[in-house]
């Protein structure tokens, strides 16, 4: 259970990295907004990055397995019903 606890964990870590990343790339693009805006925006940007790359990871990975790398570790965790 430990072991799937910590994929798990390291499968929501990395779609963030990789949110926030992206995100950091768009701000040094030139763009220039005041701070409220910005703040914002950037928020924004993290969440649907960060969606957006886990979502399209997910669809790979349940054609190509070993593409689940891409989310930290090649392999999902694997949930058990409480009980059995």
């Amino acid at each position: 259970m430990t072991h799937d606890y910590l994929i798990s964990l390291i499968r929501t870590a990395v779609p963030a990295a990789v949110g926030a990343l992206l995100a950091w790339l768009g701000s040094q693009a030139g763009v220039v907004l005041d701070s409220d805006s910005s703040t914002a925006l950037t928020a924004g940007v993290v969440a649907l990055a960060m969606g957006a790359y886990y979502a399209l990871v997910r669809i790979a990975e349940a054609r190509w397995p070993w593409l689940g790398v891409l989310l930290g570790t090649p392999a999902a965790p694997k949930y058990e019903v409480p009980g059995r």
